[in-house]
């Protein structure tokens, strides 16, 4: 497995295949964001090929993300392909959860390992206000059939006060009746994200010990990221805590990240990247490798969420596949 330069073993890849989405949430796609040109993606058999040479790394966990993965036709054929791959562990998605259900028995069969499911209210005239498209029930349905799928299911809850920072409770009942950890993920001021009031997961963690006063930590490791989590006695999921910037996590971070253009990011807070997409579509293998050893070597020792005037990533969460 390989190391950064300060020791941390990066066994972790998130893959962008698209930036396109079927929902419009104004913190990640606002209004007038351009698409790529969908000959500048990289094909799925490209992918294939980036990801053959990171297993070769040593990077054995694969994460599948957007835009929304399930607005690109056959991504089920990635998710096997990459599962076939020797040494390749485990094969996961963050979704929006729209197209989840009428997708998911063909994920499960292709052998995803489980799904993050993004959700922010469960109040309809709040999601459409929040996404632009009353598609509540749809994901409702997806989070139900998920569940009951056997994979793993996690909930992603972005708060934003004024917003919908009363929302947690209502929430936390998905953990309360299922085996579905929920997490809540401090907004990053990424694009849009800059201009939104965010909740502190300081300041959750205060209200959810004051409506649970057994809450404790647990020590279980859930998944491949940065949550802290947290057990309330009686529930049948867990509650996750992702502060990047109340809680900063980068000693320990494993990832690198490719968009779905080919641009390998050490670290989303930076705009520094490096492209395997020339490398790839020339078959050039050997150097798609030494791309990707470079971009590992070149992580930062930590990102600067908290210095606005530092952070130096001036696109989209959509156009970079946070």
């Amino acid at each position: 497995m390989m190391k950064d330069r300060y020791g941390r073993k990066i066994d972790y890849m998130r893959i962008s295949i698209t930036d396109r989405c079927n929902l419009r949430c104004r913190y990640c796609m606002p209004d007038g964001v351009l698409w790529v040109p969908m000959e500048d993606l990289l094909t799925y058999e490209e992918i294939l090929n980036v990801c053959r040479e990171a297993v070769a790394l040593g990077i054995c966990k694969f994460k599948i993300t957007g835009g929304e993965p399930l607005v690109r036709k056959g991504c089920e054929w990635l998710v096997r392909e990459i599962r076939k791959i020797p040494d390749a562990k485990q094969v996961t998605m963050t979704t929006n959860g729209v197209l989840l259900k009428e997708h998911l028995k063909d994920l499960v069969s292709a052998g995803l390992d489980g799904v993050n499911i993004s959700l922010d209210t469960v109040k309809p005239e709040l999601y459409e206000k929040i996404t632009g498209f009353p598609k509540l029930g749809q994901v409702l349905q997806s989070i139900d059939a998920a569940a009951d799928s056997g994979i793993k299911v996690k909930l992603n809850v972005v708060l934003q006060k004024g917003v919908n920072d009363s929302e947690w409770q209502e929430l936390l009942t998905f953990a309360e009746k299922r085996s579905i950890d929920v997490r809540f993920i401090e907004l990053m001021p990424i694009g849009y994200g800059r201009e939104c009031d965010m909740v502190s997961n300081m300041e959750l963690l205060q209200w959810i010990r004051k409506k649970y006063a057994d809450l404790a930590v647990d020590e279980q490791i859930h998944g491949n990221g940065p949550a802290v989590y947290y057990r309330i006695p009686g529930f049948h999921g867990s509650v996750g805590l992702i502060s990047a910037i109340h809680g900063k996590f980068c000693d320990s971070c494993n990832r690198i990240r490719m968009t779905s253009t080919g641009e390998i990011k050490p670290c989303l807070c930076y705009e520094n990247s490096l492209s395997v997409r020339e490398a790839v579509r020339a078959g050039k293998n050997e150097e798609v490798r030494k791309i990707l050893e470079q971009a590992i070597l070149g992580k930062p020792k930590m990102h600067c969420f908290e210095h606005l005037e530092d952070i130096t990533e001036q696109k989209k969460m959509t156009q970079i596949g946070g």
